[in-house]
């Protein structure tokens, strides 16, 4: 290596057996982009984040809070209350992710306009002739 390279990253997401893949799925996932896009607002209770993220089941946002959790982006708080409370945030490193990710979204949010006229010339383009 000279002078000039740098030293290659421990991690590559592009080899099938490296751990930095199962946390980009967790991250860039449908359900995932949204859970850490709504906790960037602040502390949730499991209810209000399942209405934030419209569309999500109760299993899917479960599984994805846990998967979440496990790669030490978010943070879960269960209160000894009757009923139980349970608090979901995010770590320190979880909102390092949901800026990246939200600048994403914003962006295509931004953009949803050339984004629909691509998809009507495309769809005008292979639409069945009779």
């Amino acid at each position: 290596m000279n002078a000039m390279e740098e030293p290659p990253l421990p991690y590559d997401v592009f080899a099938k057996a490296c751990p930095s893949r199962g946390t980009l799925e967790h991250v860039t996932g449908r359900w995932g982009a949204l859970t850490l896009g709504a906790l960037q607002e602040g502390s949730l209770r499991f209810n209000e984040l399942r209405r934030r993220v419209d569309g999500v089941s109760e299993k899917m946002l479960s599984q994805t809070l846990q998967a979440l959790e496990r790669d030490g982006l978010v943070h879960r708080e269960a209160q000894p209350t009757n009923p139980p409370r349970v608090d979901y945030e995010l770590t320190p490193l979880g909102h390092e992710v949901a800026a990246r990710l939200l600048a994403l979204i914003h962006f295509v949010e931004g953009r949803m306009d050339s984004v629909l006229a691509a998809r009507e010339k495309y769809d005008e383009t292979r639409a069945p002739r009779r």
